[in-house]
């Protein structure tokens, strides 16, 4: 594939996926104080929130065979489920927290700490 070529499909593809994210935006605005988005608008972040910890998590199984195994990434992801907690509790902050638990995670992984 030629690099025009190549710019023009990844403009493309930017241009789709912002589109995607600004079109609920200027569709509803004028809805903005109905109680279905308002409630949407309330509930929804949490629950995305709730879904992905439970997808990250859903091969971490610390008591298999009724003895602890954690596995070669089981302790960096405790203690970047941890970090997150702690940074959400304190700061209040869902970017920070996921930066934060990213970042550390990524770290401790690539650094070696496997416990």
């Amino acid at each position: 594939m030629s690099t025009p070529s190549l710019l023009l499909f990844i403009g493309i593809c930017a241009l789709a996926t912002f589109a995607t994210r600004v079109i609920p935006f200027v569709a509803l605005a004028r809805h903005a104080d109905h109680p279905l988005i308002l409630h949407l608008g309330r509930y929804l972040p949490p629950t995305v929130m709730m879904i992905l910890v439970i997808y990250a998590l859903r091969d971490f199984r610390p008591l298999l065979d009724g003895r602890l195994n954690a596995g070669t990434t089981g302790w960096p992801m405790i203690a970047a489920a941890l970090i997150v907690a702690l940074l959400h509790l304190w700061r209040r902050n869902a970017l920070l927290s996921i930066i934060g638990g990213t970042g550390a995670y990524m770290a401790m992984v690539q650094l070696g700490w496997m416990g």
